[in-house]
């Protein structure tokens, strides 16, 4: 007679827990490292912009990213695997590193981030990717095509922040700047960016 085939049974144990694929937690990890500095720097940043708010001169909230909505979906959704995982699966909190510092970041981190205003305040300009001092600014010039922009050119560092200026605060803007370039909170001649060698009053 021919063998019967072992049934699938005989070879999993029932109470044998299914693991994810060493592969999967692998890329699980680095994400999961990858969103922990990102959830890091936004609470610090917005711990930072509470100790700046006060000195605000001219701000205004970030600007949604793209697909926001869908973005925050996964947050909702990262909720659910985790609830699923940690509560009904009861993994330890150690197998859902990535999932949860992912829910963090799209439920909590990414809307925490567009409160931050952006703009300018008594010590420096809050920029698309952060803070920078004026006494940091080394270079700076307008782009007016489609969205008007202000790019900033950092002193030490071979490094441009770009700020997204909508266009009522248009006018204010280059007034303010003005007003700091003219008290020399901001100065950047000869630097190679510098636009221009006669008052620097007139670039903005």
């Amino acid at each position: 007679m021919r063998p019967q085939a072992a049934s699938i049974g005989s070879i999993v144990p029932e109470d044998e827990p299914v693991l994810a694929s060493p592969l999967l937690t692998q890329i699980l990890l680095v994400l999961g490292i990858g969103f922990l500095a990102a959830n890091v720097r936004v609470f610090f940043n917005f711990v930072r912009f509470l100790r700046l708010r006060s000195s605000a001169l001219l701000t205004w909230p970030g600007r949604k990213p793209p697909y926001y909505g869908l973005l925050l979906a996964l947050g909702v959704i990262f909720g659910f695997l985790l609830f699923y995982k940690l509560v009904v699966r009861q993994w330890p909190p150690t197998q859902v590193f990535g999932e949860g510092m992912m829910f963090l970041y799209y439920g909590y981190a990414l809307p925490l981030s567009l409160r931050i205003g952006r703009g300018f305040y008594e010590e420096g300009i809050w920029a698309e990717s952060g803070f920078i001092p004026y006494s940091k600014i080394g270079g700076l010039t307008w782009r007016e095509e489609g969205e008007i922009t202000l790019v900033l050119i950092h002193r030490m560092r071979n490094l441009a922040r770009r700020l997204v200026v909508p266009d009522r605060y248009y006018g204010a803007a280059r007034r303010l700047l003005r007003d700091k370039i003219a008290a020399h909170d901001i100065h950047f001649t000869g630097k190679t960016l510098d636009l221009g060698a006669h008052d620097e009053r007139d670039d903005v």
